[in-house]
């Protein structure tokens, strides 16, 4: 298509900052663009810490644990969410006093470094992101729970949380435990149900929302709805010089088509410098080529004859998550690929939201994929591939309050505290099964795609985080959004980016 996958222009909008946040909070869904607070005191909680020091956990003066928390949070469901460790066995003499983080991610990292490095005793946990968990960790600045909390607690992270969400907080090399999960976060690919069925299509009866498709298969269904519709747009993602591209949206294509940064899962997490660098192979070469051909319908020798094309904007390249949503749940899109909180959202009532909806005509299904498990090239990659979001709960190692602590982590863990969080926050149990009970698949708008995330849990890639990540990551967009906007050879972009990475390896 000559007009590059649009039509009449770019007619998407953005969602302003204000509506966003307001409509997260109604919704019950912190997203990642509210306002920011730095360790500043704390959220007012109703408990004071012993005057003496003592622990707190086991009976008499009243201990008050500090957790650096998320900031939307504790203004929309702080309460709630204390009651919630209450009614899940929190002792009576242990209070939570909630410390709101930066919202901004890499702002909030860089202040628990701050605080960590200080030797500082308060937070007495923190609320981690799973992308840079493993740093904290390699530096030795978490306490090993491994080593703090009891057996039973630790069986139950081991036997019953999603295996790949529970490795972004082990220790790479001995195995120890950092963190426990508190929610994870993985994206699927949503669609206008209404137009696909229009076109003839039939995800119900088809099983979507369980049973992954092939790329192919998915973009000659992009190419067509988009051709029978009066969207502007056939798809539409995120692929901007940013962290969301290299640890997310292009890592899931890569991994989808047997790809790997470093050889595959094994190598996720290091040696640095002592592990390949395979982002200059035929099967990273053909994830970004075969992006190109949605966005420019190129088809590379006939290489991509067999896909849709065409129907993807070049928008992408500068877009990240919320302006990649808004013209979907506008109504100008057909497939979007994004993070539950897009679920949450765009799945409301229209009618009952002033903010853009599509209510039931959302659909979801897993993100599709190139080859198989078996046919990957690299280790551990292949079919179905989820980028992993998500947080956990870590301890500082200088609180001296370990026993009541571990009360905390022990509240937190309780399925039904879990539940409760998915019902009034629209966090993601760290289960698999809760996933299948009648509570989560009751809870408003998110129940619906239970079945659809569990799949995208089941089938997650972390992101590459050492302490070089950070240098990587940025190299690793960039060169990605020059491949996908035709700034250069996806060939010539992944030779320079294996330059790039094998200087970081070894720097």
């Amino acid at each position: 298509m000559s007009d590059n996958g649009t039509r009449d222009g770019d007619s998407s909008s953005s969602v302003s900052r204000r509506r966003f946040v307001r409509a997260a909070g109604a919704t019950g869904v912190a997203a990642g663009i509210a306002g920011c607070a730095d360790f500043v005191g704390g959220d007012g909680g109703d408990g004071g810490s012993t005057g003496d020091g003592s622990d707190g956990g086991g009976g008499g003066d009243t201990t008050t644990v500090k957790w650096g928390f998320d900031p939307v949070a504790v203004q929309n469901n702080g309460p709630a969410i204390k009651d919630a460790l209450r009614e899940n066995g929190l002792p009576e003499n242990i209070e939570i006093e909630f410390v709101p983080r930066n919202q901004d991610t890499g702002q909030a990292r860089a202040n628990y470094n701050r605080l960590l490095s200080a030797g500082e005793t308060e937070p007495d946990m923190f609320l981690m992101d799973n992308g840079w968990t493993n740093i904290f960790i390699q530096r030795g600045q978490l306490q090993s729970l491994s080593e703090s909390l009891p057996e039973d607690l630790l069986s139950d992270v081991s036997e019953n949380y999603f295996t790949a969400f529970t490795d972004t907080a082990r220790d790479p090399s001995s195995g120890d435990l950092y963190g426990v999960p508190v929610f994870p976060d993985f994206p699927t690919m949503q669609y206008r149900k209404d137009l696909v069925e229009e076109a003839g299509y039939n995800p119900e009866s088809d099983n979507w929302a369980t049973e992954p498709m092939t790329w192919e298969k998915w973009s000659n269904i992009a190419a067509d709805v988009y051709d029978n519709s009066d969207t502007d747009f056939g798809f539409t993602t995120q692929w901007d010089i940013y962290e969301g591209t290299s640890c997310c949206t292009f890592n899931e294509v890569m991994s989808s088509w047997g790809g790997a940064y470093f050889g595959g899962r094994d190598n996720l997490f290091g040696p640095v410098g002592d592990r390949p660098v395979t982002v200059n192979r035929p099967e990273v070469v053909d994830a970004l080529n075969m992006m190109r051909k949605f966005v420019h319908d190129e088809d590379f020798g006939g290489q991509f004859s067999s896909y849709g094309g065409g129907f993807t904007p070049t928008n992408i390249l500068g877009w990240n998550e919320e302006p990649s949503r808004a013209p979907f749940a506008e109504g100008n899109a057909v497939f979007h690929r994004n993070w539950p909180y897009s679920l949450a959202l765009t799945g409301r009532n229209p009618e009952e939201t002033d903010d853009p909806a599509l209510g039931e005509n959302l659909g979801a299904m897993p993100i599709p994929y190139a080859v198989s498990e078996s046919d990957a090239a690299q280790p551990g990659t292949g079919g179905t591939t989820a980028a992993l979001g998500g947080w956990h709960m870590t301890v500082n190692p200088n609180s001296g309050k370990d026993d009541a602590v571990t009360e905390v982590i022990r509240a937190a863990m309780q399925p039904d505290f879990q539940l409760k969080l998915l019902s009034i926050q629209g966090w993601l149990p760290p289960r698999p099964e809760l996933f299948n009970s009648d509570e989560a698949q009751n809870v408003p708008v998110v129940g619906r795609y239970m079945d659809t995330l569990q799949v995208a849990g089941n089938n997650t890639m972390p992101r590459p985080v050492t302490a070089v990540w950070s240098d990587q990551s940025s190299k690793i967009a960039q060169q990605a959004n020059r491949a996908v906007g035709q700034e250069a050879s996806s060939k010539s972009a992944m030779q320079t980016l294996e330059k790039d990475l094998q200087a970081t390896e070894s720097s």
